[in-house]
């Protein structure tokens, strides 16, 4: 053998041990790690809308959950690592699912970085176990930390990368390809999908040939297509096939007046939205056309919350949200000031509340027509969402527009799982599931406030330590 190739033999096998060794400073950030553990007289909110359960034993054995039980009955093994978790709730881990790994860097035109750093942390940190990424500005990054995170050298949640935004001409940021034809999307679809992308989102100037293109390869590959639309409306694109639809009402073009086939409207989608009755037969139609479609729908409400005047009237507290002083210390001085700068400039004006009371007010008759609601955070707008605390902010907003709040975790966690074909596995809170669970001290069915104690985050039964996460990355968020 020659030296050349056994020196490339030699390197190929010690890439791969490494690339299977658990990082040694994740050691750190563990709270609980054994082949036994039980979750002891903890609060159960299992994620299926059900009632929580009082005083509950969780067993959990090599990363799943074995059993759960009342505390009174359930026998407790002496060789077990034993958590008692009295006044505390265990949730399932959240999916995200419309969780980038990017954040909005300013500029004009607009530029985003990935935050391959902080971003994996924080969302493991505040209790999200999985995310789906919702378009990729950076996507060699994203898949490779994926692997990364995978292989345990790297912590995080586990990750179903979507690929790079599939958007037409007009882009609004050079960080996305604009598609030149059909068969360009096309190309696109089966080039990613071979580089491992799972998912694909059409952005807010693609053609509706070029989106037939994308859901007939997509398709062809059992793999799903989402959309933060413009160009074309809800009903257009349920009848081309598209699987889900981003940031609930707020994108819809169709009732804009005159739209012109293919072009995204502007501000006039807006205006038409104000404009628009839920109770009208048009508002309706859309409603059951995406619920017999089975077309997903998804809830950003932070990134709106962020970009208009905060909701005051539940007393839930959202104008501390919008200026949180634990969101401020993961900020980089540089882009804490870039929020706070786009803050002073936000509307303040009633028809904006009224437009994000209508949207709310969409999702919850899209929920009772019988639609799958899933929910993410969207880190982007003037930068005031930031990963993990958008995501808790998130389950907080859909109280607010209505839900309950286990209806309100339901969506968060099963309803996305569901909707990545996962819910065998993860979503909620059964036997035989992994032990993908946040501990949270309080009760966040009662005060859905408390779903921001999170202590533990457990994924595949290890449970990590959320405070030492956060602190792990103070003034990260913004550099990397």
């Amino acid at each position: 053998m020659k030296i050349t190739t056994l020196l490339l033999l030699l390197m190929t096998i010690v890439v791969s041990g490494l690339a299977q060794t658990p990082s040694p400073e994740r050691q750190q950030f563990i709270r609980a790690e054994a082949p036994l553990i039980i979750l002891a007289h903890v609060r159960v909110i299992d994620g299926t809308g059900a009632a929580p359960l009082e005083d509950q034993t969780i067993v959990i054995v090599d990363g799943k959950i074995e059993s759960i039980a009342p505390s009174a009955t359930a026998k407790v093994l002496t060789t077990a690592l034993i958590l008692d978790l009295k006044g505390y709730t265990v949730l399932p881990g959240l999916v995200g699912m419309h969780n980038h790994m990017f954040f909005p860097q300013g500029g004009s035109p607009p530029m985003y970085s990935n935050m391959g750093s902080s971003f994996p942390r924080l969302y493991l940190a505040l209790g999200v176990t999985t995310i789906r990424t919702t378009g990729s500005v950076v996507p060699y990054t994203d898949l490779e930390i994926k692997k990364l995170i995978d292989a345990g050298r790297m912590i995080g949640p586990k990750m179903h990368i979507t690929a790079p935004y599939l958007e037409g001409r007009g882009s609004f940021t050079p960080v996305m390809h604009e598609l030149t034809s059909a068969d360009d999307a096309r190309r696109m679809v089966n080039f990613w999908a071979d580089q491992g992308a799972t998912s694909f989102k059409a952005y807010m100037n693609i053609t509706r040939a070029e989106l037939r293109a994308v859901v007939e390869e997509a398709h062809k590959r059992r793999l799903k297509v989402t959309g933060h639309l413009c160009s074309i409306g809800y009903r257009e694109a349920a009848e081309i096939g598209i699987d889900n639809l981003e940031h609930g009402l707020f994108a819809d073009s169709e009732f804009v007046p005159d739209k012109k086939p293919d072009l995204c409207p502007g501000p006039a989608v807006s205006a038409s939205l104000r404009q628009l009755d839920l109770n009208s037969a048009a508002a309706q139609e859309t409603i059951r056309t995406l619920v017999a479609k089975k077309v997903a729908i998804t809830s950003t409400l932070p990134v709106f919350e962020a970009a208009g005047a905060p909701l005051t009237q539940s007393g839930i507290g959202a104008a501390s949200a919008l200026m949180n002083p634990r969101v401020f210390g993961v900020m980089s001085t540089d882009a804490r000031v870039r929020y706070l700068t786009a803050r002073a400039r936000v509307s303040s004006t009633s028809d904006y509340l009224a437009l994000l009371r209508k949207a709310m007010d969409f999702e919850r008759a899209f929920v009772q027509a019988g639609g799958l609601l899933i929910a993410g955070l969207d880190p982007t707008g003037n930068g005031g969402v930031v990963a993990g605390f958008g995501d808790l902010r998130q389950v907080e907003l859909l109280v607010e527009a209505g839900f309950t709040p286990v209806e309100a975790i339901k969506i968060a966690s099963f309803n996305g799982a569901k909707f990545l074909g996962e819910d065998a596995r993860i979503g909620s809170i059964a036997a035989g599931k992994q032990a993908d669970l946040m501990v949270v001290k309080g009760n966040p069915a009662a005060n859905i406030l408390d779903i921001e104690k999170v202590e533990i985050v457990f994924k595949d039964g290890i449970g990590y330590d959320s405070e030492k996460l956060i602190q792990s990355v103070q003034g990260l968020v913004g550099i990397r």
